[in-house]
């Protein structure tokens, strides 16, 4: 009786997944939105405990939401859009600056003469032919997928919607999903619940406390080092590392390149180095550790196959959702180890 309620248990689990697998397209708002709904449960049920009723406290939650994206914006938002724009008015300046001065001294460093063939302008005289025909494969292939451009932007317009109606009626949802669990197996999955929400909500809270701690540590550093336009590399990098590792490769590649603007490069690019390990080794040793935490335990390589797998399944959303979908399934994973292990007690002492 039990092997055939794990059977059927296998086969539900998998049909699932071959079904969430050929709705990875349509889900994508669904998911993302259901996220943003769990985020926001919590100051819902706060506000609702002062009167409101459930459909103003999400409306309120909306607003606070919007207001504080505001205000954000408001106080960085000019220093980093004026800071960009040079950054993009520079760029000519510091092709100009490689080819010229950067070029002649790495081949100098090579012993290799310098001739007509080499050089920026060089390279697109001769390879000229074929970027044009990249680009126009590019823009073809772009062309072609108008739908899932269409898609792309649907969803965003979207998820504020889903949202909405999610987190007014999240604890309807619940209440509904938990009277679906036999009464014999609510005890385990109230406890596989409390695991989850502990993980994931802790896991949401540090990685935002992360990403604004890097941003400032970046653009403080950056600062330091007399690097132009050293606030907008700090902030972007630090909001986009919410990837791991790319807001590192990100950040220490743009402010390479505007290095080569500085009177003195080299020492510049040996302190736009050590800012960035110097943040790696922060965040690696104190950031994540202490306001992420170690319940999660996900090994590196767990986690850039999360985001790889989770950005071709779901695209940018994917990636988005990779880590949180991951550190939901090492409760579930754990949870079956520890059991598989209670059920085999020779293989436990084994490992003992």
């Amino acid at each position: 009786m039990q092997t055939d309620l794990r059977l059927n248990w296998l086969i539900a689990i998998t049909l699932t997944g071959w079904l969430f697998y050929l709705l990875a397209p349509v889900l994508t708002p669904f998911i993302a939105a259901a996220l943003l709904a769990y985020m926001g449960d919590p100051l819902a049920d706060r506000l609702q405990k002062f009167k409101l009723p459930r459909t103003l406290a999400v409306i309120a939650v909306f607003l606070i939401t919007i207001v504080s994206l505001a205000l954000l914006i408001l106080l960085i938002g000019p220093v980093v859009k004026t800071q960009i724009g040079a950054l993009f008015q520079a760029l000519p300046d510091i092709a100009r600056q490689i080819e010229q001065v950067w070029l002649p001294t790495l081949l100098g460093w090579m012993k290799v003469e310098p001739g007509d063939d080499v050089g920026i302008g060089a390279f697109l005289a001769r390879y000229g032919d074929m970027v044009g025909s990249w680009s126009g494969k590019i823009l073809l292939g772009v062309g072609k997928s108008g739908g899932v451009l269409a898609a792309a932007v649907l969803s965003f317009f979207l998820i504020p919607i889903l949202t909405f109606y999610m987190l007014r009626d999240w604890d309807s949802f619940m209440a509904h999903l938990g009277a679906l669990v036999p009464r014999s197996q609510r005890d385990t999955v109230i406890q596989l619940a409390r695991e989850t929400d502990s993980v994931l909500s802790a896991f949401l809270r540090g990685q935002v406390l992360v990403m604004l701690a890097l941003a400032i540590i970046y653009s403080l550093g950056l600062s330091i080092v007399g690097l132009k336009f050293a606030i907008a590399i700090g902030v972007v990098a630090g909001l986009v590392s919410f990837v791991p590792y790319l807001g590192f490769v990100f950040g220490i590649g743009l402010a390479s390149l505007t290095v080569a603007l500085e009177p003195e490069p080299l020492w510049h690019l040996v302190g736009v180095i050590a800012t960035f390990t110097i943040a790696q080794i922060i965040e690696g040793t104190v950031l994540t550790p202490k306001l992420v935490g170690d319940r999660i335990g996900l090994h590196p390589v767990i986690v850039i196959f999360a985001i790889v797998a989770g950005g071709q399944l779901f695209g940018f959303f994917g990636i988005l959702l990779a880590l949180p979908a991951a550190a939901v399934l090492s409760v579930l994973i754990r949870f079956a180890y520890h059991r598989y292990l209670k059920e085999h007690p020779e293989l436990d002492a084994e490992l003992e």
